[in-house]
């Protein structure tokens, strides 16, 4: 039967998601607990890979297996295998032509972005962090300029293995908690996919106009270069998480976890 799970993680420790020779990868970590938990060699797929360093509230994963168990023994039994910055949230059985990535039609993300002259220390790696004021209106009209159906090749990473750099931007929206000089920033992104490295391309250019190093139309400027030396640098992976895929109602997966709520 094919199994499909929520999984949240810090990614702190860890490089990425995608499986490498080191074993020290989130992939690594689940199929470590599943081959104790299944007693035999199981692979996973993933709806959106994550860099090291870069977190995620409710990744998705598919797997086939011939082993049977209810459906919360996958939940409980992972949990108690998996290291205490992993755990399962759900687990549902799918049918065969379920993929947990070629079944999305979205994937949200969101930066969570420390405005302070003073640099984070509980929050390390949980947030990413700029010492000079943001303007909100300068960053959500050079925003606004990114969505729609687009060439992203501006912010995309050489290494990037994606087909097309035309993807769809269905949203971005920016909000903030606090007062001027102590704020903490909330970017959220959904799009039908993701190009490698684009959200945190698209973020040192948001940035940049939000601490007016640049105007806002400069954005449009840098989409229309198609050229990745024409955008800001690539900022860093601290306050980085995956929220999750999106799905078509009538696949009955879960949309969101409880950490949304913790969330900034």
């Amino acid at each position: 039967m094919r199994i499909a799970l929520g999984v949240s993680y810090s990614g702190s420790a860890y490089e990425g998601w995608q499986s490498q020779l080191s074993g020290n990868t989130v992939q690594d970590q689940l199929e470590l607990a599943l081959g104790k938990f299944t007693a035999q060699p199981v692979r996973t797929l993933c709806a959106g890979r994550t860099d090291a360093g870069v977190h995620a509230l409710m990744q998705v994963v598919h797997f086939d297996t011939p082993v049977q168990r209810e459906i919360q023994s996958w939940v409980r039994g992972l949990n108690a295998l998996l290291p205490h910055d992993i755990a399962v949230q759900w687990a549902r059985e799918v049918p065969a032509e379920f993929h947990c990535r070629g079944s999305a039609i979205a994937r949200r993300y969101a930066y969570v972005v420390l405005e302070s002259p003073i640099r984070p220390s509980v929050e390390k790696g949980r947030v990413g962090w700029v010492f000079r004021p943001l303007d909100p209106a300068a960053m959500q009209q050079a925003a606004s300029a990114l969505v729609g159906e687009h060439d992203f090749s501006s912010f995309r990473a050489a290494q990037c293995q994606a087909k097309s750099p035309v993807k769809t931007m269905r949203r971005i929206d920016i909000s903030h908690r606090g007062e001027t000089g102590a704020r903490y920033w909330r970017f959220e992104f959904e799009a039908n996919a993701f190009l490698h490295h684009m959200i945190r391309n698209i973020m040192g250019c948001l940035l940049a106009v939000g601490q007016g190093a640049q105007p806002p139309q400069w954005i449009s400027e840098v989409l229309a270069a198609r050229n990745r030396d024409a955008a800001a640098p690539t900022f860093s992976p601290d306050g980085l998480y995956f929220l999750g895929p999106v799905y078509e109602p009538h696949h009955g997966l879960p949309s969101r976890t409880a950490a949304y709520d913790w969330l900034p």
